[in-house]
């Protein structure tokens, strides 16, 4: 899918890798296998692989530019980094995110500003790059914006990840603490959405009377449109998300508010709408 348009903003995938990752199950501790075969025939081929019943996730950023400037909500993994809790993510090689960044015609120094959703591995990664035995960011002239409560929250688990993808943007002076219901302007702003992290938000894009929101990861799979109380075992505080994603979702089916998920499979952007006490998701046409 090219850039699509929210009203004069331009908003654009940056894919980093999508295929099969995680088995349902352990993914949704309180999914049921009853459950899940009843959403198979819904969910496979676009959420869910046939063969290995494994979910399908993106990772990605999405590109956004405003008329008044170049946007990246969140990184993505990124390359070298260290993940102790997932090898296949750790010191990773590939440049496919780079190069579709600059396919789409953006440079990292083009990049105003980076707005991450949380400071999870998957979504800061490329904050930073290694160079010249250093982790620097990526983004020279951009300000990296930061809720405070998240930024806080990482600090105190001084993960590698943190050590990696985030101190070395504060240390570098490129970091931007924020309260969680920061604006950036009349067009780009941030709504509290806590549960999955402590200081998570969702970005909302505006222009010319036509409304986005970037989910982040308050949902990560559209089965859970179908079990909003499915939460994943990522989640640090499973009641409070599910709060959160219960509500999110009524409130943008009623809106009918475009959201821009971050792992939804592609092209995976679309409306929440409701269905019974639940939702679906009805995507945009590729």
């Amino acid at each position: 899918m090219l850039a699509i348009k929210v009203g004069d903003i331009s908003v654009q995938r940056i894919i980093e890798w999508e295929g099969p990752i995680f088995e349902p199950g352990k993914f949704f501790p309180d999914a049921t296998l009853d459950a899940l075969a009843r959403h198979r025939h819904w969910l496979v081929p676009k959420a869910m692989d046939g063969d290995s019943g494994l979910l399908i996730l993106p990772f990605q950023s999405y590109l956004v530019r405003t008329r008044y400037h170049t946007i990246l909500i969140d990184t993505c993994i990124g390359c070298g980094k260290n993940v102790p809790h997932r090898a296949s993510w750790s010191n990773r090689t590939d440049q496919t995110w780079l190069n579709a960044l600059q396919a789409a015609g953006v440079g990292p120094a083009d990049i105003d500003y980076v707005f991450c959703t949380h400071l999870h591995v998957d979504h800061c990664g490329w904050n930073t790059s290694f160079v010249d035995g250093a982790w620097v960011p990526t983004f020279p002239n951009a300000a990296y914006i930061f809720a405070r409560e998240e930024y806080a929250a990482a600090e105190t688990a001084n993960s590698p990840i943190f050590q990696e993808s985030v101190l070395p943007v504060m240390e570098a002076g490129k970091a931007k603490l924020v309260a969680t219901d920061f604006a950036l302007d009349d067009q780009v702003w941030l709504e509290s959405t806590p549960g999955h992290t402590a200081g998570h938000v969702a970005v909302h894009l505006a222009s010319m009377g036509h409304r986005a929101v970037m989910c982040g990861d308050l949902i990560h799979s559209p089965v859970q449109c179908a079990h909003p109380d499915w939460g994943a075992f990522v989640d640090l505080d499973k009641a409070q998300a599910h709060n959160t994603r219960q509500q999110f979702m009524a409130s943008n089916a009623e809106s009918g508010r475009l959201v821009l998920t971050a792992h939804f499979p592609s092209p995976s952007m679309g409306h929440f709408v409701t269905e019974g006490d639940a939702f679906r998701f009805d995507y945009l046409e590729d």
